[in-house]
């Protein structure tokens, strides 16, 4: 197995394509087609159906990790630090971190700027890669009051472009622009020596990134102004489930061709 490093994200002269999974089978069929595959602490909304990432556990995303490093041959895979697997001390990140490159991930992602920047740098020097996450920070919903664009104000947008600047100084390789302006982005992905990913922050970052979910049109009732849905898998299912139980209830199914002798 040759997955790419950062190094390959970093000296990429394409845009980057992103996508987060939570399982084998969706992270063999995007494998071939995705630079990054995240497995991200969002699958305690997407496959837990919890309302945020909040009781996400590090043990719930090595799980995942697992999971989709057995169906990745190619692509990168970065795993989500979940909430305060990271933030209660330095001696505890690098721990958990270990967890998930041991799970088979080749890089782990936390959010935050300034006060994680300690945090990035000690996991750095044990040779654990780290992108960084700023903008919408889901571990910090609460904080910003729901999920909201950040960087509208004067004073937001400034201390996200300082924070850019000091996550890439303390060692991060990437960084992801979340619910950011575009012209917000533009400028941090301007100023920064690392690849910027967006996932509503515009056209001009370095990559973008989807839940494999959202793209696929899987979720019902949910389509984010950044999403582009490029199926309707919802309804594909709905529709193979209608037609499967009325052939199971007529009788239909399972027919001689399904059957053994």
């Amino acid at each position: 197995m040759n997955r790419k490093s950062i190094l390959d994200l970093q000296n990429s002269k394409e845009k980057l394509v992103a996508v987060t999974a939570y399982d084998t089978t969706m992270a063999a069929l995007v494998d071939a087609y995705s630079d990054i595959v995240l497995v991200g602490d969002s699958l305690g909304m997407v496959v837990q159906g919890k309302e945020n990432t909040l009781e996400v556990t590090i043990e719930d995303v090595a799980y995942h990790t697992r999971c989709v490093h057995r169906g990745l041959k190619q692509a990168h895979l970065v795993s989500d630090m979940p909430f305060l697997s990271y933030q209660v001390s330095e001696k505890k990140a690098v721990e958990n971190a270990g967890k998930l490159l041991q799970a088979g991930a080749q890089s782990v992602k936390l959010e935050g700027g300034e006060e994680v920047t300690d945090i990035i740098f000690k996991l750095t020097q044990f040779g654990i890669p780290v992108m960084g996450h700023l903008g919408m920070t889901p571990q910090s919903v609460h904080k910003w009051g729901g999920f909201k664009v950040q960087g509208r104000s004067p004073e937001r947008r400034d201390e996200l472009l300082r924070t850019a600047k000091q996550v890439e100084e303390a060692g991060a390789y990437a960084l992801v622009l979340e619910s950011v302006p575009a012209d917000l982005a533009l400028e941090i992905t301007g100023a920064a020596k690392i690849p910027t990913i967006g996932i509503g922050a515009g056209i001009d970052c370095d990559g973008q990134i989807l839940v494999c979910y959202d793209l696929l049109g899987m979720i019902r009732d949910f389509k984010p102004k950044f999403v582009k849905q490029y199926a309707s898998l919802s309804k594909m299912v709905e529709s193979a489930m209608q037609a499967y139980a009325k052939d199971v209830k007529a009788g239909n199914f399972p027919e001689k061709e399904h059957t053994y002798d």
